[in-house]
């Protein structure tokens, strides 16, 4: 068998194509073939104008290429490119980006692989809201989960004190009875992005009681939706200190009169 082609998983961001990486940049620029998603923003094919693009593009509930014929036409042109070939992914490639399976792909017949992180939608969520996704001595622990599985079940827990859910644009409703089935609060705050890294990104605000009213807003955008401490307004550290006051006062001393006979040596 001829010396395949080297494939490199270029993580292109989520959104703006600014976002990519100088390392992901380098990679493009130097690519003979290009395989991309179909969230990149076409102002990177600027990058490698000398390259052949390919659109192996998935949309949510949208007819789309299957996972098995993108397998099937990456190890095809790493086998046929005299030169680099990059498979360009939204996102971050190793956060739901189907990168074990193309892996997989490449191992089985001999490619070599590199992969080029990126910024990853929670990421570009927490930034365009600024919220933080940990906190101080509060968010210690954050999870990523899709809100459809792979049988379009949609499934939500409560698992970290920040979580987060990609994917679940379409849910909003749903997502929001699951939530509170699992435990969280009524009144617990919800982030809600959409097109999170784009120049037309919305963030709005949320108690959990009101999340499926936030469907209209981001209706037909690829949304993410933060629960817990990560999805909380940042304030000043003397309001904070004031609302946690407010919601922990401190304990009143009561008045214990004793009987004179206590008093006496």
């Amino acid at each position: 068998m001829s010396h395949a082609a080297k494939v490199v998983f270029v993580s292109a961001g989520p959104g703006s194509a600014d976002l990519i990486t100088l390392r992901g940049l380098q990679r493009l620029a130097a690519a003979e073939v290009v395989l991309f998603d179909a969230l990149t923003d076409p102002a990177l094919r600027a990058f490698a104008p000398q390259a052949e693009w390919v659109n192996v593009g998935k949309r949510g509930f949208e007819h789309s290429a299957k996972q098995g014929e993108i397998n099937a036409l990456l190890v095809q042109h790493a086998q046929t490119a005299a030169g680099m070939v990059v498979r360009l992914k939204g996102g971050d490639a190793s956060v739901f980006g189907r990168l074990e399976e193309e892996l997989e792909a490449l191992i089985e017949v001999g490619i070599e692989a590199e992969v080029v992180p990126g910024v990853t939608a929670a990421l570009a969520a927490a930034a365009e809201s600024q919220r933080p996704l940990t906190r101080r001595g509060r968010g210690r622990s954050v999870s990523l989960t899709t809100a459809m599985t792979e049988d379009r079940e949609l499934q939500a827990g409560k698992h970290a004190a920040t979580e987060v859910f990609y994917m679940a644009g379409r849910q909003l409703p749903g997502l929001q009875r699951r939530l509170l089935a699992a435990g969280w609060p009524a009144s617990t705050s919800v982030c809600v992005v959409s097109r999170a890294g784009c120049a037309d990104a919305l963030s709005s605000s949320h108690s959990l009681h009101e999340l499926a009213a936030a469907s209209l807003l981001h209706q037909g955008r690829p949304t993410v939706v933060t629960i817990g401490v990560g999805a909380t307004a940042v304030t000043s550290l003397a309001q904070r200190k004031s609302t946690s006051t407010r919601a922990n006062p401190e304990p009143r001393l009561k008045s214990v009169v004793l009987p004179a006979t206590a008093l006496q040596p």
